[in-house]
């Protein structure tokens, strides 16, 4: 070998210098002569060459030496990669473009670098990415100086300069970018945009031989170098994730597969790289990493093991001998959190045949022992770590801070498992960068933080965000101050030149082809960057100094930079989602960039510690109840319980107790609802939430002072109070930015807003979350108001991109300049932020709020940066520091349906303080109405607050899907106020009009709204009041005389006896509530019914008593005996059952009957109740559920057993004993047994019983006063009065007087026989009122009197009676016929219902109230008493009634029946029920005007009768409906001109009379008439052609003439009959599908918005970028001043993104139960009835989303648990396929065996879906709850359901006998069983799971 002597300095020399340097270690001392091809260096005179093999390559001196790549050239190149360079050199000498093909990882570029480093070529590299356009390879305009000049890019240059182009990541560029390079690498002849013309060599030299050169260049002709080559570099597409390449594009590259290098050589290469590692590990590692990459592999879908990583693994090793394999290959291959369950196993099984699980026997390090700057090196520090007991010290790069010892930082608590993490990101950090992947909340960022401390690293974070471009990370445009364009590096690039530690926070967010850009950067640490600049790694840099002979300021001119040599990028990742197809960042690129180590979530007691640590005042208990909850819900692996896990992250946790230290007696489950927004959560992860709660015993205590605590505001002396927490008042001097706002003080905000202050005091930052409407702007400007704190306010929407949320860009004057954002400028005054609407706005654009709150930092697109640390901010320049009173108060809709946003809280919510806003209670809405509306009146506006609340309720259970708020019910307030003649009625619609086309919502509303009583649809003649009849003349017939002579016999002195009572007791009984779903009567029509509900008692139980006091109800029922109460307005019925109380005696035969005294004050809410037949009293209180037995009698005790035994045998009627109740307000009793001469006085308050012992039996007793009564003698009904004193105190006892009253008819004095006696059924207590009086009897009279009621005569008054002693005259308005002489004509059946037998004695109860401030009686009669004929009309059958009311009026002297309609049921105990009452019905009286009647059914009617109260009613009733239909509207003009005002025109009329919407012709039409379609007029049926629809008002609708009507009713019949004709079913089967498909109609309805508005979402557009045409893209404003023309983004169809897999369809199995036992409870409970409708409404709803939903539906029973039903493949299509599923499923369970097979059919169902492909797997399981008769355990269902976390399977319980179902589902998972006890859940139940599950993950 000859080399040439060159002299010294000249390049040549320079250059072979250079060449000796690097191939000497190559070559060896004499070649590599044993291997087969040898890579030499030639010198000869005609230059030097590369000699490679057999092939040649003649060296030329590059022009630009400082474009060459060096130091790329190893020790020792393989033969493998010698065959690489040899295979390059060959196609480099045929002219060809080479396209180098393999898995990722860095060996392609290096061996391109090498082969270009031998060659010397100069390089000009592109890492293409999506975000490359067609200017980042050809040319790019800049401007300078005013004018805009093209820029060579890449690709030009290297064509003109003979470079290299080195184009990386083909597959990353989008389709149709590289085209442009497809002329240049065919014919090497490119048109540029400023108007020259590349030309290849040979065509240019052959016009140069014709032509000068200046010639040529006047036209503009270049010439392309004949060096030029391209060398791209991809990774083969069908098998990893990118763009395949284009055909054309393809054809112009010769290929090479560049796969790993051969195992042999891996091996030498490993064994060189550690020298200290048994050769064995060596190789187990690489056989790993070999199969990992195998085809086998790939086909598990593993992702290929970063090979090219393994040589720094093994330098972690060499250090460290005794770290344990399987953690070094968790560092390199994260298995663990990146794969599936069968992935994992898949790797460990190949670890296992490797012998490299072996973690358990090899010691981990333990923890930083000390770190200390290195002494020799700089930029080095010293790290000792210990391993278990040895320490050792290594050095690692650091940073240009002082590094700081561990655990010397007090904000950093260290617990074992982060000491040892960062022990280990101390080896990784040895040799690589790493990757830190862990849930979001569980430390990663605090871990960086710490490790960049104790290394003495300056951090520099980068928020990664979803459309984060390749820009954004390297260098963005921007202007200089003269108008010329420039490039700024982005932090990332002054990262790596000043050597800091660069944190790419939320790397899973970014997408793969805009990483690809830092692949370079992290492999071999250089970086091209788009204005030309490249940074160069720092040895390589000082090599090419040293080479070169070049300054530092030289090379910076020739813009080339180092990397800092202790530069390194640290990943921060949420771990990838398993399984799901978006979420899966974690591929085989990305493998090898990283080393990774996953944060493990904390143990118990570590996470306890940490917490502790940090806010040391927290109380013990709490922290230990809220890790128990957090630590169950991350351990299950129940979907629903992760997602409240992740609410629950240690940041939440922190933030939880940071506040509980501050306020210790708040409730731990308040603050636990509060962070998980548990007011939003869907149903089933609600309820999964309780159920956790109570299992770790968390209970929300009430606070007992809730009522009594003051929620007021106030502002003293600069201190703003809200409740109980005070707070300074800001003083600013920005006072026209603090908001000022009409706020209305209630409660409820209130609480809110002392919540928010307790958290703003903190220092957090708040989100509140609510529906629309409820307040959360009001409520934020009010607190701001009160703090006096400006703020800045920012509305995000759907075009919101991370730019304008910080900086608008606009052009002055030819320069670029950046308006600062609300955001901006909040954070540099210090004011309050509001982000409002933020769910609008994409999710990835709000997360770059998360670092502005975590770290405090952030950049800006003008390159300056927004910084917190007060000391950071120091003498930088482009910073702004963060000023300390900076908030953000961020307001979002709820998360899910119908808002449809993003899920803000679902990404964000655990750096924020979250705070639920609901709509006010309803005590607090009606304050804040009244203040709305002060003229409205009150019952108007409780109607609504009433309404309202239960449509709430409604959109909560999903009924109905629009949440309606308190926003829609002040603006109906604020128009009542302002027209308040307008009906309430007319006003709703201006809310409820937008739902009036979707009938079945219309349905529901108007329902709700009727029950609350709102006349919405009512016409104001629609009164339907009861006829009235006149009453006969009123007689006077007679006198009564008491006598008071002195004769001994009628004067009879009563001896009394007094004792105290004696009290067993008290007993505490459950008092139950049921909500009580009360109706207004009036709202379609005005009736004298007021309102009616039902009271929640068992079919076979009979009322028996009502009692009322003020607005209470008492009913008492007596089988079992029990007492319900109820208030008039109240929600709750209150129920106690005694039957532990009374003893049943023979079953049935001992019949109670109960009669109810409700007292009154101060013993209100309180009962006695008394048993008739056993004398049993009772008291009780309702509220506590307190019983006591009151024994009054000592001496008959209990009866003696033989008199027991006795009463109920003997045939004869028992003698009951009664109570008189009229004075119980009074709270005393009295009691008497009929034919029994004694009565008994209780004295309820002091405790004692007066016995008064009479000379006569009695028969009945009425307390006409306190101290008369009228005693009725048994046999002979003679009448007396007793007088008794006042008070009976002790001594005066025995003085109570008997006074016969003998009755005389008018006519003669002599005394009446005794037949003609009146037996009163009911006198009144206290007198009629005077002036009722006079105008009962027609006179002007003032005097005492009693109103008395009979069967003979409607009503008769007493005159005079009891106080006068003189005769009192008798006033009568008397019958035709005597009651008790009628019986209804047909002999009592058709009407009194159920009732056999013949009556056994007369009815207990008289069913008579006279209500004496109406002057009314009212009666209860059964329809046979009733003059029917006088009531309807002759042609109208009477309605079927339990009862008709009476009402005697006799101001008036008008007779009224109003009535009753009949109870659904009727206990079959007919001849008891008989015994009650005459009719189906008791009454009471209630209030003044009204009564209260409750039918044998137990169903509740308040009804008003009083005259002057109906009046007030109907008169409101009618302001409700408004009166604005009637009149016909003018419109006047009124004019100050002095002409006179022009008369209203009546327009033209249309002589055709045609309807302008339409048009009368087509089928299908909407608001047409004459044809089919919907909404018209006048068409035949309705025909949905899909249009919108034009609804015909109902009034035009009735006005379509009678024979069109007709004729449209028959077309319709006929359309309908062709209909069932086409699907082959007759008109029977066609109504029994109607029954099961009407009955889930409105279900399968919203079920279906809901998917609709699910596949809207999902097919949302996108912003497509560089766009020729559309808005102009801010980020693209610099790029649009120097005229390019792709600056636009539209919105547009994103392509799916290549590779990505194929959205699959969910799946979903339906289990249906069709067991015998189903067939044969089905008459109990309806329940295959249920099951049916349920299947039917699962085939209605997914009908037509077949490829969203693929489902099936398989019965089981005793015959098996795979009976088909449906099969995916076959789904029925119509309604005849769908009633034939049905009719399988009812035959089957009729004819089938017995048996269960629910268990073997749930697990068969799990195990199969599993098997399958889907996107998401469902098993809902429909089943009655007798599991225990076959003996399955509850457990092992529950294992069932659970056993495989990819499906989720859900148990619905249809019907039980007695509890089963109840103690089923406690015992099963929550969230994934439902009882349906009343059938008709089931379908809301169904509706449930699918929105809860299907819809989270859509």
């Amino acid at each position: 070998m000859h080399s040439q002597i060159l002299c010294k300095g000249t390049a040549a020399a320079v250059a072979a210098r250079r060449m000796r340097n690097i191939m000497g270690p190559v070559l060896g001392k004499a070649g590599w002569t044993w291997r087969t091809h040898e890579v030499k260096l030639l010198n000869t005179s005609s230059g030097d060459t590369v000699k490679i093999g057999d092939i040649t390559y003649k060296l030329k001196t590059p022009r630009n030496p400082e474009l060459v790549p060096v130091k790329h050239i190893s020790d020792s190149l393989t033969q493998t990669v010698a065959q690489h360079l040899r295979w390059i050199m060959q196609k480099d000498l045929l002219g060809q473009d080479v396209f180098l093909i393999g898995p990722p990882g860095p060996l392609r570029r290096t061996i391109a670098m090498q082969y270009l480093e031998l060659t010397r070529r100069e390089v000009e590299y592109v890492a293409l990415s999506r975000d490359t356009t067609e200017t980042d390879l050809k040319q790019r305009r800049e401007i300078r100086s005013g004018t805009a000049f093209y820029i060579d890019q890449c690709a030009v240059r290297a064509a003109t300069e003979g470079r290299i182009l080195v184009l990386e990541g083909l597959e990353k560029a989008e389709r149709n970018v590289l085209p442009v390079l497809n002329n240049l690498l065919e014919n090497r002849e490119m048109q540029l945009e400023d108007g020259r013309f590349l030309m290849s060599a040979e065509r240019y030299d052959k016009l140069l031989q014709d032509h000068t050169k200046e010639e040529l260049d006047a036209w503009k002709i270049v010439r392309v170098s004949e060096d030029f080559r391209v060398i791209a570099l991809g990774l083969p597409v069908p098998r990893y994730k990118g763009n395949p390449l284009d055909p054309p594009l393809r054809s112009r590259f010769q290929a090479r597969d560049i796969y790993y290098q051969p195992f042999k050589d891996q091996l030498e290469l490993l064994y060189s790289v550690g020298p200290n590692i048994p050769a064995e590990r060596v190789s187990q590692l690489l056989s790993l990493a070999t199969t990992l990459c195998s085809q086998e592999s790939a086909t598990l879908g593993l992702p290929d093991f970063p090979v090219d990583n393994l040589p720094a693994a093994l330098k972690i090793l060499d250090a460290f001998p005794m770290l344990s394999s399987q953690q070094l290959v968790h560092r390199l291959y994260p298995y663990s959190s990146m794969l599936g369950k069968e992935g994992r196993t898949a790797v460990e099984g190949a670890l296992g045949r490797f012998e490299l699980l072996d973690s358990r026997s090899q010691p981990a390090p333990s923890s930083v022992l000390k770190v200390a700057p290195a002494s020799e090196a700089g930029g080095q520090a010293e790290v000792t770590l210990r391993i278990t007991h040895q320490d050792i010290p290594f050095q690692v790069p650091a940073g240009t801070r002082a590094p700081r010892p561990p655990n010397s930082n007090p904000a950093f608590i260290s617990t074992s498992s982060h000491a040892q993490l960062l022990a280990e990101m101390m080896q990784s950090h040895l040799v690589k960068d790493m990757c830190l992947i862990g849930a979001k909340g569980c430390g990663k960022s605090v871990i960086a933080k710490e490790f960049a401390e104790m290394l003495g690293y300056s951090i520099e974070p980068i928020m990664m965000y979803q459309d984060m471009t390749a820009r954004d990370l390297l260098q963005q445009r921007y202007t200089l101050p003269n108008g010329d364009t420039a490039w700024r590096a982005s932090p990332l690039v002054t990262a790596a030149q000043e050597g800091k530690l660069l944190l790419l926070d939320g790397i899973h967010r970014v997408n793969l082809g805009t990483l690809a850009v830092l692949s370079r950067l992290l492999h071999d640490r250089e970086l091209s960057l788009y204005d030309g600049t490249r940074l160069v790694r720092w040895d390589r840099y000082q090599a090419l100094k040293q080479d070169l002979q070049l300054t530092d300021q030289q090379l910076h001119d020739r813009s080339i930079f180092p990397v800092h040599p202790s530069f390194r990028v640290l990943a921060l990742a949420e771990p990838p989602v398993v399984g799901s197809s978006g979420q899966q960042w974690l591929g085989p690129e990305l493998l090898t960039m990283f080393l990774f180590h996953t944060v493990q979530p904390l143990a118990r007691a570590q996470e306890s510690s940490l917490i502790t640590g940090l806010n040391p005042k927290v109380p013990k208990e709490a922290v230990d109840q809220l890790l128990d909850l957090t630590h169950t819900l991350r351990q299950t692996n129940d979907p629903t319980a992760q997602s409240l896990a992740s609410s629950l992250s240690t940041r939440q946790l922190l933030r939880i107790c940071r506040r509980l230290s501050q306020y210790p007696d708040e409730s731990v489950a308040h603050a636990v609802n509060k962070a998980c927004l548990s007011r939003f959560l869907p149903s089933l992860a609600r309820s999964s939430l309780q159920k956790s709660l109570t299992n770790c015993s968390i209970q929300d205590k009430p606070d007992p002072a809730e009522h009594t605590r003051d929620h007021s505001c106030s502002v003293k002396e600069g201190v703003l109070t809200i409740g109980s927490v005070s707070a300074p008042v800001y003083s600013t001097s920005e006072r026209m930015k603090v908001p000022d706002v009409l706020f209305y003080d209630n409660t409820q905000h209130m609480m809110v807003m002392e919540d928010m202050l307790k958290d703003f005091l903190l220092g957090e930052h708040l989100l509140l979350v609510g529906n629309q409407g409820v307040g959360k702007n009001k409520i934020v400007d009010r607190f701001l108001h009160l703090l006096n704190r400006p703020r800045e306010y920012l509305q995000l929407h759907r075009d919101t991109t991370v730019q304008t949320l910080t900086l608008q860009p606009s052009v002055r004057d030819g320069v670029i300049v950046y308006e600062d954002s609300p955001l901006v400028k909040a954070v540099k005054m210090g004011h309050i932020l509001v982000i409002d609407e933020a769910d609008k706005a994409p999710t990835n654009v709000t997360c770059i709020l998360k670092t502005l709150v975590e770290s405090g930092e952030m950049i800006l697109a003008d390159g300056r940066r927004i910084v917190s640390d007060l000391v950071e901010a120091e003498g930088r320049p482009n910073v702004i520091s963060m000023h300390p009173d900076f908030r953000m108060l961020v307001l979002a809709n709820r998360p899910g349906f119908p808002f449809l946003g993003n899920d803000f809280f679902g990404s964000l919510g655990d750096i924020f303080s979250c705070h639920a806003v609901d709509n006010p209670k309803p005590q607090a809405e009606l304050a804040m109405l009244k203040q709305y509306g002060p003229g409205v009146p009150d019952a108007t506006l409780q109607k609504l607050v009433a309404a309202f609340g239960e449509l709430r309720s409604m959109a909560d259970q999903g009924t109905i899907t629009y949440p309606y708020s308190t926003r829609e019910v002040v603006n109906i307030v604020k128009h009542l106020q302002e027209f308040p003649e307008e009906g309430l009625a007319n006003v709703v619609r201006n809310v409820f009009d937008f739902d009036s086309y979707n009938k079945d919502l219309r349905e529901v509303l108007i329902g709700a709204l009727h029950k609350h009583g709102i006349p919405i649809g009512a016409k104001p003649s629609s009164v339907n009041l009861a006829k009235e009849l006149p009453l006969p003349e009123v007689k006077m017939s007679g006198y009564w005389t008491t006598n008071q002579k002195g004769n001994a016999r009628r004067k009879l002195l009563c001896p009394t006896e007094t004792h105290p009572i004696d009290i067993k007791g008290p007993v505490f009984l459950r008092v139950q509530g049921y909500p009580c779903e009360r109706q207004e009567s009036r709202a379609l029509s005005f009736s004298e019914e007021r309102a009616h509900w039902q009271i929640p008692m068992s079919e076979v139980n009979i009322v028996c008593d009502v009692a009322t006091s003020n607005d209470a109800m008492y009913v008492a029922t007596c089988n079992p005996v029990s007492l319900y109460a109820m208030r008039d307005g109240g929600d709750t019925i209150h129920c106690m059952e005694l039957y532990d109380v009374f003893p049943r005696t023979i079953s049935g035969v001992w019949q109670p009957f109960v009669t109810v005294a409700a007292l009154g004050s101060p013993l209100d809410g309180q009962v006695v109740l008394h048993e008739e037949q056993g004398n049993t009293v009772l008291h009780l209180d309702v509220v506590t559920g307190a019983v006591r037995r009151l024994l009054l009698s000592q001496d008959t005790d209990e009866p003696a057993p033989s008199k027991a035994s006795n009463w109920w045998s003997n045939k004869e009627e028992q003698k009951s004993h009664k109570m008189c109740r009229e004075f119980a307000h009074k709270n005393w009793l009295l009691f008497y047994k009929e034919d029994g001469n004694q009565l008994e006085v209780l004295d309820v308050l002091e405790g004692r019983v007066h016995t008064i012992s009479l000379p006569i039996n009695l028969q009945a007793v009425f307390l006409v006063a306190e101290d008369r009564w009228l005693l009725l003698e048994s046999k002979t009904n003679k009448k007396f009065l007793l007088t008794k004193p006042m008070h009976m105190g002790a001594e005066d006892s025995g003085v109570c007087q008997l006074h016969t009253i003998s009755e005389d008819a008018v006519s003669s004095g002599f005394g009446v026989s005794s037949g003609e006696v009146c037996v009163p059924q009911g006198v009144s207590c206290d007198q009629l009122p005077n002036e009722n009086l006079s105008a009962a009897l027609g006179q002007n009279i003032v005097s005492p009197n009693r109103l008395l009621a009979d069967t003979r005569s409607y009503a008769r008054v007493v005159v005079g009676f009891p106080d006068l002693m003189s005769p009192n005259e008798v006033y009568s308005f008397n019958r035709d016929v005597d009651l008790s002489e009628m019986k209804s004509p047909d002999g009592g059946g058709s009407q009194m219902f159920f009732r056999g037998g013949l009556r056994s004695s007369s009815a207990r109860r008289t069913n008579c109230v006279s209500l004496l401030s109406a002057n009314q009686v009212v009666r209860a009669l059964p329809p046979g008493q009733v003059p029917m004929k006088d009531i309807f009309p002759k042609d109208v059958t009477p309605p079927m009634t339990s009862a008709y009311l009476e009402v005697t009026d006799l101001n008036s002297k008008k007779l009224k029946y109003i009535p009753v309609p009949r109870s659904m049921t009727v206990s079959p105990y007919t001849t008891w029920l008989s015994k009650v009452s005459d009719c189906d019905v008791l009454l009471a009286g209630l209030g003044t005007g009204g009564v209260v009647t409750v039918d044998m059914g137990g169903y509740v009617r308040l009804w008003e009768t009083g005259l002057a109260n109906l009046q007030r009613s109907l008169l409101e009733w009618r302001n409700m409906i408004g009166s604005e239909d009637g009149r016909p509207v003018q419109i006047t003009i009124q004019r100050d001109s002095g002409l006179d005002v022009t008369a209203p025109k009546h327009g033209k009329v249309d002589p055709k009379n045609a309807p302008h919407v339409g048009g009368n012709q087509w089928a299908g039409g909407t608001g047409g008439r004459d044809t089919a379609g919907l909404g018209g007029r006048g068409g035949p049926y309705r025909l949905d052609a899909g249009h919108k629809v034009h609804q015909v008002s109902q009034a035009e609708k009735d006005a379509v003439p009678e024979e069109i009507r007709k004729a449209a009713r028959e077309m319709g019949a006929k359309a309908f009959k062709d209909r069932l004709k086409e699907i082959d079913m007759s008109e029977y089967d066609a109504t029994t599908y109607e029954r099961f498909s009407g009955a889930v109609r409105r279900q399968v309805q919203s079920l279906r918005i809901i998917l609709d508005s699910l596949q809207a979402k999902g097919k949302e557009r996108q912003w497509l970028k560089n766009q020729a045409l559309g808005e102009l893209d801010d980020a693209k404003i610099i790029d649009g001043l120097t005229g390019e023309k792709a600056i636009y983004k539209r919105r547009g169809e994103l392509d799916p993104e290549l590779g990505s897999p194929q959205q699959k369809a969910k799946r979903l199995r339906v289990l249906a139960d069709v067991s015998g036992s189903m067939y044969r409870f089905n008459g109990v409970d309806g329940r295959l009835e249920r099951s049916m409708e349920a299947v039917c409404m699962v085939m209605e709803a997914l009908e037509s989303y077949e490829h969203k939903f693929k489902y099936d539906i398989v019965g089981h029973s005793g015959d098996g648990y795979d009976i088909e039903l449906v099969r995916t493949d076959k789904v029925p299509k119509n309604n005849k396929q769908r009633l034939k599923v049905l009719k399988n499923m009812h035959a089957h369970s009729q004819f089938c065996m017995s048996g269960d097979y629910t268990l073997e059919g749930t697990e068969a169902a799990v195990r199969e879906l599993a098997r399958q492909e889907a996107d998401e797997r469902f098993v809902v399981v429909l089943s009655d709850a007798n599991l225990e008769r076959y003996g399955i355990s509850p457990e092992r269902f529950a294992r069932a359901l659970t056993s495989d976390p990819q499906v989720n399977a859900f148990a619905i319980f249809i019907g039980s006998l007695g509890d089963q179902a109840e103690r089923l589902q406690r015992t099963l998972p929550a969230g994934r069983s439902f009882v349906a006890m009343d059938t008709k859940q089931i379908p809301q139940i169904l509706q449930q799971i699918f929105t809860s599950t299907m819809l989270s993950s859509a």
